[in-house]
C-alpha cells in the first residue's frame, strides 16, 4: 500500500527543486528561520491577548476576606521597573558580554535569540492563563467600589462595580498566574542559566564567586516575585505558579541551543542548522552521547581532578 510522505521527505524533495522554492526550502533547513516564524506568531497572539481578550470574571461575594486587602495605587516594582529590571538589565549584560568577549556570531546570536523568545513564549502563557482562569485579585473589592445596598453573603458579578477605570476593574480579575513574577523569573532565570554555563558553576570544586554570580539574577527574580505579595496583587500561590513557568519556559529555551550545565561543553551552544547538516552522522552521535551525561562532570577520588564519567565507568 501506498504510504504517505513524511514532512521531511517533503522537504527534502522541495530542497532539490531549483529556483525560489528551492532555495527557501534550503535555507530554512539550514538557518533559525523556524524560530522567527515562531516568534512573530507568538507576539501576534500576545498582541491579540493584551489588547483584545477579556478575562473570564468569577463571581465573588463582598464577605470574603482573602479579597478585601487595599488597592495599591503605587507599586514597588512596577511595570516599567519590571521591563527594566528583567528586560533591560539582562539584555545589556548579554549585549555587553558579546561585545566584550567576542565569542563569535553564532554564539551571540543564539544566546539573545533563546532569551527573546523566553520572555515573549512566557508572556504568552502567562496572559492566557490569566485570561482563562479569572481569578480575583487580592484587592478585588477595593478595585471594585461595589453599588451601596450589595449583600455581603450572596455572589455577585462585575455588574455590581461601580470603577470607571476599563483597566483598573478587569484586571482584577487576572490574579492567577502572576505576571511580574513568571516574567522576572523568565528573563532573569535564562540570565542566571547562561551565566552558569559560562562559568562552569558545576565543575567540583567551582569556587563560590562564581556560584554567586549566578545565582544573583535568581535572587532578584524572587525579590521581584515577594514585592507582588506585599502590594497585595498576588497571593503565595499566584506567584509560586508564575515563577515556576517563568523558570520552566527559560529552561525549556535555554537548552534549546545550549548543552546541560553538567556537561563539560555546557558554554557552547549547539551546531547551527546549516553546520550539524555537513557535520555528519558520527559527530552527531557523539553529541549526542554527551548529552545523556557521558561528559558530565566527576571529581576523581584518586586523581583529585575533573574527568568524564564514562572513564569512571570502565576498566
Amino acid at each position: 500500500m501506498p504510504t504517505h510522505a513524511t514532512t521531511s521527505q517533503k522537504l527534502e524533495r522541495l530542497k532539490q527543486e531549483s529556483g525560489f522554492v528551492g532555495a527557501a526550502a534550503r535555507f530554512w533547513q539550514r538557518s533559525y528561520a523556524s524560530d522567527y516564524v515562531g516568534l512573530m506568531i507568538l507576539g501576534a497572539g500576545l498582541i491579540g491577548l493584551e489588547f483584545l481578550a477579556e478575562p473570564f470574571h468569577r463571581m465573588f461575594s463582598l464577605d470574603n476576606l482573602a479579597i478585601q486587602y487595599p488597592h495599591a495605587e503605587v507599586e514597588r516594582v512596577s511595570v516599567t521597573w519590571l521591563f527594566i529590571y528583567a528586560g533591560a538589565i539582562p539584555v545589556g549584560i548579554l549585549i555587553s558580554w558579546a561585545l566584550l568577549f567576542r565569542p563569535g556570531t553564532h554564539k551571540s546570536h543564539v544566546t539573545i535569540l533563546g532569551w527573546i523568545i523566553s520572555l515573549i513564549l512566557t508572556l504568552f502563557i502567562t496572559d492566557l492563563v490569566k485570561n482563562a482562569v479569572g481569578r480575583p485579585r487580592p484587592d478585588l473589592i477595593a478595585r471594585c467600589k461595589p453599588e451601596k445596598g450589595t449583600p455581603d453573603h450572596t455572589l455577585v458579578t462585575f455588574d455590581i462595580c461601580t470603577e470607571t477605570n476599563h483597566h483598573v476593574l478587569h484586571d482584577g480579575w487576572r490574579s492567577f498566574p502572576s505576571g511580574h513574577s513568571s516574567f522576572s523569573f523568565s528573563g532573569l532565570g535564562y540570565l542566571s542559566m547562561f551565566i552558569a554555563g559560562q562559568c562552569h558553576v558545576f565543575r567540583p570544586r567551582t569556587d563560590l564567586a562564581r556560584v554567586l554570580l549566578a545565582l544573583a539574577p535568581l535572587l532578584g527574580a524572587v525579590m521581584i516575585a515577594i514585592s507582588r505579595c506585599e502590594d497585595y496583587r498576588h497571593d503565595v500561590w499566584d506567584v509560586t505558579a508564575g515563577s515556576t513557568i517563568g523558570f520552566t519556559v527559560a529552561y525549556f529555551t535555554y537548552r534549546r541551543y545550549f548543552p546541560p550545565l553538567r556537561n563539560r561543553k555546557c558554554d557552547t551552544p549547539y551546531l547551527n542548522p546549516g553546520e550539524e547538516l555537513g557535520s555528519g552522522a558520527g559527530k552527531r552521535r557523539d553529541e549526542e552521547m554527551g548529552l545523556r551525561g557521558a561528559d558530565e562532570f566527576e571529581l576523581s577520588e584518586s586523581e583529585g581532578e575533573n574527568i568524564p564519567l564514562r572513564r569512571l565507568g570502565s576498566g
